[in-house]
């Protein structure tokens, strides 16, 4: 990703995907192409290298998600076009794996 420096330059940076939900909402009523995932979380992330970004919420129960919640970003499918079939994935954000199982040993 690039990102422009305080000079107006460009360079190249790499996040690391990790961050922290800063807000979030649940869609039950979808724009067009995305009836069929409704009900879904869609969330401000707060990237720990401070960026808000804008992206789906994945692999947890609605009634689980809370300002300040530790995510991490994967690759999921998004959508799939008409009818050619063509899948489109993109980034979306999930709890983290490592934290999940932390929280198993300790059940």
């Amino acid at each position: 990703m690039e990102r422009d420096r305080l000079c107006g330059l460009k360079e190249k940076f790499q996040y690391s995907g990790k961050g922290e939900v800063y807000s979030f909402t649940i869609i039950y009523d979808a724009p067009a192409g995305f009836e069929q995932f409704v009900p879904y979380a869609v969330a401000l992330i707060k990237l720990e290298e401070g960026p808000l970004i804008t992206a789906q919420l994945t692999d947890i129960d609605h009634k689980e998600i809370y300002i300040g919640m530790p995510v991490e970003m994967v690759t999921r499918k998004l959508k799939e076009e008409g009818d050619t079939g063509l899948i489109i994935y993109g980034y979306k954000f999930r709890p983290p794996l490592i934290a999940d199982m932390n929280s198993r040993k300790g059940s």
